[in-house]
């Protein structure tokens, strides 16, 4: 048996946020050199069921084994389906089982991600529950620096009594920014009370939820959506104003033209 190659994909495993649990199947499968083995994996946030499928793939030539991908399949508590996915793991942009579960659960999670030239960049991520690529996977939103979403811009409009010392701060930012929903105390009209916060860079907000987890509708997310509303009056006002009779808006071309996509 490869002993380098079985201690690189122990500690990719353990990495990739499934511990040392999975170190025996890791090894007895290596040992018996198949082609391709696959490890399975339960644990739970919460009361959340998760499960996965840890697939791996012998190369060709050597006696090399690879971690491609997981397979994760997340059961909120008390909620009649599944929802599944698979992460692919590489070199780059590999999601790990508490942000895969994150994601899975509708929230969002910030990386620094490296582009197809190498370069690297920071986004959101958040998935599209409602498009799915050619292997069955839902896609992948980013929102990136320039869409205008600020974590921390939009802490401070919130009563957050943990915002008042620099090392709870740090703590919180960390937790919204890896796609957690993050305990915290509201100061408000001299009373300390349970919230629960996570991040919605979509909606450029944060979503606050009471100790029983029922969504708030607070001043803040109130602001915003009146923010978004004259954002969206303003340019129809500009267009209206700006309009030569001939009912195109300046800068739109009557003549249809091939959509174009910038991925990174």
């Amino acid at each position: 048996m490869n002993e380098k190659n079985f201690e690189y994909l122990r500690d990719q495993v353990k990495y990739s946020g499934f511990g040392d649990g999975l170190e025996a199947q890791l090894r007895e499968n290596i040992k018996k050199q198949p082609l391709e083995f696959t490890v399975q994996h339960r644990t739970a946030f919460g009361k959340d069921e998760v499960e996965s499928t840890l697939n791996f793939k012998k190369s060709s030539v050597t006696d090399m084994y690879f971690f491609n991908n997981y397979q994760t399949s997340v059961k909120p508590d008390q909620a009649a389906e599944k929802a599944n996915q698979t992460f692919y793991i590489g070199k780059d942009n590999n999601i790990t089982l508490k942000e895969g579960y994150n994601l899975l659960s509708g929230r969002a999670v910030n990386k620094d991600l490296t582009n197809k030239e190498g370069k690297i960049y920071n986004a959101w991520l958040q998935m599209d529950f409602k498009q799915t690529d050619g292997a069955g996977n839902f896609k992948l939103k980013q929102f990136h620096q320039n869409y205008g979403f600020d974590l921390e811009k939009e802490l401070s409009r919130l009563p957050v009594k943990e915002l008042q010392n620099n090392q709870d701060r740090g703590r919180v930012i960390d937790s919204l920014q890896k796609g957690n929903r993050h305990a915290v105390t509201f100061l408000e009209n001299g009373s300390e009370h349970r919230r629960y916060i996570e991040a919605n860079p979509q909606f450029k907000t944060i979503t606050v939820f009471d100790a029983n987890m029922h969504r708030l509708h607070t001043k803040q997310s109130n602001e915003n959506k009146q923010e978004n509303t004259n954002r969206h009056e303003q340019k129809v006002s500009s267009e209206l104003a700006t309009d030569d009779g001939s009912g195109v808006a300046p800068g739109k071309k009557t003549k249809k033209s091939k959509a174009m996509s910038i991925s990174q």
